[in-house]
């Protein structure tokens, strides 16, 4: 399950398809689910999964890699929060991972490599903008 969330700065009127959206979360993933299907197309799931795998931290950094190609149009000061757990089948626990902070910090680790040791949380981005 892919959570993405996009917080908009004090009088941005930018708007963005929620399929833009749904398209980078799904992207993110090993491959789609679907609630019902034949044993064939079970089968081509599974495939494309193995050919493509990705934990639950792969999704959420390529779920912001997603935002900062695809949305490029956004600022520096928008917010975002990435999360993606996975349902397990085979173990007691689902696995969670997630990424949060301003738009520029996570473009700036995209771009150098280096990952800060600590973001903009949502609540502090909320409260400094009065929310």
């Amino acid at each position: 399950m892919g959570t993405l969330l996009i917080g908009f700065p004090e009088g941005d009127d930018t708007a963005i398809d929620a399929g833009t959206l749904l398209a980078i979360v799904e992207e993110s993933m090993s491959s789609e689910i679907y609630e019902l299907m034949k044993r064939s197309d079970e089968g081509a799931v599974v495939e494309k999964a193995h050919r493509r795998p990705r934990f639950v931290e792969d999704c959420v950094r390529e779920t912001i890699r997603g935002v900062v190609d695809q949305l490029s149009e956004l600022s520096d000061g928008h917010f975002v929060f990435a999360r993606q757990e996975n349902l397990e089948t085979i173990h007691q626990h689902n696995v969670v991972a997630e990424r949060f902070g301003l738009l520029g910090e996570l473009r700036a680790e995209l771009q150098t490599g280096e990952h800060a040791l600590e973001h903009v949380s949502m609540r502090q981005w909320l409260d400094a903008a009065g929310r």
